[in-house]
């Protein structure tokens, strides 16, 4: 043996003793499945349902389960393949997680991950045809991103692109497509969902300081990794703010200068934060996810009601 995990065998060995597991718990699935995680691609979908400029009371059943696809469904698969192709990394990290502790036991996080990519499809093909394409493009950046062989996380900058593009941006295209039919978006839309994609590559830097250690060990090349902490804040920092910056130019150059205001107090306020997490960045790294990102995803919502005001005037 090479001394890595081998989670075929870890994961049939009881959790307990005399307990014996072939199928996941319910509860299993669900932890892997980490709806705490579904929230900003299902907040980007309501910021294109927003951006559509279509009334959202009399359309309230198509809203309702293109947030399903964003976030149960899509997000949900995600995290799914991700935890079973880092099972090696987790059992290092957090070997309580359900693959590595054997909660969910031999190769059922492959399962649900495939189970979940056809429901999702499913469900997308009820949305439109401009839903169903960002949706095959979702889920194939989602398989790109943990699976081999291109496994996008092993390399920072073109894993977390390819997060901040799915969870932000094809989200937000996606909402604005299913309230318009499953028609391509305006430019506008495309636009701005663009820009707070970019920047969500920043955000997603944040999540990868809690796991150096298991990453160095495993080759995966987070840009904490690759830059060092303190560096890699640096750039996170400077990825989330630019893209606000033009959101700004954008946002007064189509004439929306309450908005524009709005985004500039709302980024002024994540500057004052950035500052106490560029001077401990391992530490305070989940602080600045819990207090500044919520300021950032409160502009994106800003930015989306001065689309509707132009989509509507």
């Amino acid at each position: 043996m090479d001394g890595k995990f081998d989670v075929t065998t870890e994961a049939r060995k009881p959790t307990s003793p005399g307990a014996s597991y072939s199928y996941p718990a319910p509860s299993a699935v669900l932890e892997l499945l980490k709806p705490v995680t579904w929230f900003p691609p299902m907040w980007a979908f309501a910021c294109g349902v927003v951006a559509s400029g279509v009334p959202i009371l009399s359309n309230w059943y198509i809203a309702l389960v293109g947030m399903v696809l964003a976030g149960p469904l899509v997000c949900a698969m995600s995290q799914a393949i991700n935890d079973w192709y880092d099972r090696h990394v987790d059992a290092i990290n957090e070997p309580q997680r359900p693959i590595p502790s054997g909660r969910v036991p031999g190769k059922w996080g492959l399962y649900v991950a495939g189970i979940w990519s056809g429901l999702s499809l499913l469900v997308a093909m009820t949305l439109g045809t401009w839903v169903v394409i960002a949706t095959v493009v979702a889920l194939f950046l989602a398989w790109a991103y943990s699976a081999p062989p291109l496994r996008l996380k092993r390399n920072g900058w073109a894993g977390n692109a390819a997060c901040g593009f799915s969870y932000e941006s094809l989200a937000w295209v996606t909402g604005t497509a299913a309230m318009l039919g499953g028609a391509l978006p305006p430019v506008g839309v495309l636009a701005l969902a663009g820009l707070y994609g970019l920047g969500a590559h920043g955000i997603m830097t944040l999540n990868d300081f809690k796991a150096i250690k298991g990453d160095r060990e495993m080759g995966i090349n987070s840009l904490p990794v690759l830059l060092g902490p303190e560096r890699a804040a640096q750039v996170a920092c400077a990825i989330m703010a630019a893209p606000q910056f033009v959101v700004v130019g954008l946002l007064m150059s189509w004439g929306r200068f309450i908005e524009a205001v709005i985004v500039v107090f709302l980024l002024a306020g994540q500057f004052l934060m950035m500052r106490r997490f560029l001077r401990s960045p391992i530490k305070d790294a989940i602080w600045y996810s819990g207090f500044g990102v919520p300021l950032y995803v409160l502009g994106m919502m800003v930015s989306a009601v001065a689309l509707r005001a132009l989509a509507t005037a």
